[in-house]
């Protein structure tokens, strides 16, 4: 059996940071807003901690050079790593789903997923499969 070690996570540091600014958010703001004031609030803490971040990423999905869908991820951070959040209190299948789907259109490695729900803030790290 091979132990993770934390050498082996992807992006350690960033992710961190990044669910640490989940937690910011969510410590001030509370429960139940829409997500998208989680998001502008989220895009706040990451300016804060000089984070560069693409808000509303566009990403097109192309078949034999035609477009066949269209992706809008909340963010991507640094370049690298997809954040995808949610106003839930569980990580429901669909929004695993649309999270590993936006790192195949992305072919990025990492994405977090982020619930900003009524216990607080929950977060799953996704690998690009």
């Amino acid at each position: 059996m091979h132990e993770l070690k934390r050498e082996d996570l992807l992006y350690p540091e960033l992710s961190f940071q990044i669910v640490g600014c989940a937690f910011e958010v969510h410590n001030e703001l509370g429960f139940g807003f829409k997500e998208s004031i989680y998001q502008k609030a989220l895009a706040i803490a990451f300016k804060e901690k000089k984070l560069t971040c693409a808000e509303q990423v566009h990403y097109q999905v192309k078949f034999k050079e035609q477009l066949v869908a269209r992706r809008f991820f909340d963010f991507v951070v640094e370049g690298k790593i997809v954040v995808e959040i949610k106003k839930d209190d569980r990580f429901s299948k669909a929004n695993i789903d649309q999270t590993i789907d936006y790192l195949k259109t992305s072919k990025l490695k990492l994405a977090i997923l982020i619930n900003f729900g009524r216990d607080g803030v929950k977060y799953k790290r996704l690998i690009n499969p």
